[in-house]
């Protein structure tokens, strides 16, 4: 995945029984955003600062939508439980992982295993990658993306 590619499109389950198609977004630019696991301490930072954003993001044309592997169940515990109001689309096959390159191998403790790489992905009103944040640190990435957004 490179900027100026066009966004692999995807239709997934989303939180609220829905689904979610991101060509069917357009014309709004999209912040498509991956974290590996809900209600961990990282993804709850991240999915709050997305949530505490989101009229900012809105303000720039921009819809915010987090995915992970989680099941939808999980997803709707989650934002009940932090109150979160961005979408999040489960990916339980991890077919949109695969084909955004976020399902990469990743070491802990000396251990190798299998996970989601923390990236953020801002596609533009006609569906193409504006810009790619991979191994994202959560502190202060909203707001770097947001600006990213606002210059688009």
């Amino acid at each position: 995945m490179e900027p100026g590619q066009v966004a692999p499109d995807f239709t997934a389950p989303r939180d609220g029984g829905a689904t979610l198609t991101l060509s069917a977004l357009r014309p709004k630019k999209v912040v498509l955003y991956f974290y590996p696991k809900d209600d961990t301490s990282g993804c709850t930072k991240e999915a709050l600062g997305f949530t505490e954003m989101e009229a900012e993001f809105a303000a720039a044309g921009a819809v915010v939508v987090g995915v992970s592997k989680d099941s939808v169940a999980k997803h709707e515990k989650f934002i009940a439980k932090h109150g979160l109001s961005v979408a999040l689309v489960s990916d339980e096959g991890g077919d949109i992982c695969e084909r955004y390159g976020t399902w990469v191998e990743k070491s802990m403790y000396g251990k190798k295993y299998m996970g989601i790489e923390r990236a953020t992905f801002l596609i533009d009103s006609e569906g193409h990658i504006a810009r790619i944040w991979r191994k994202v640190k959560v502190a202060g990435h909203v707001e770097e993306v947001l600006e990213a957004v606002r210059a688009l």
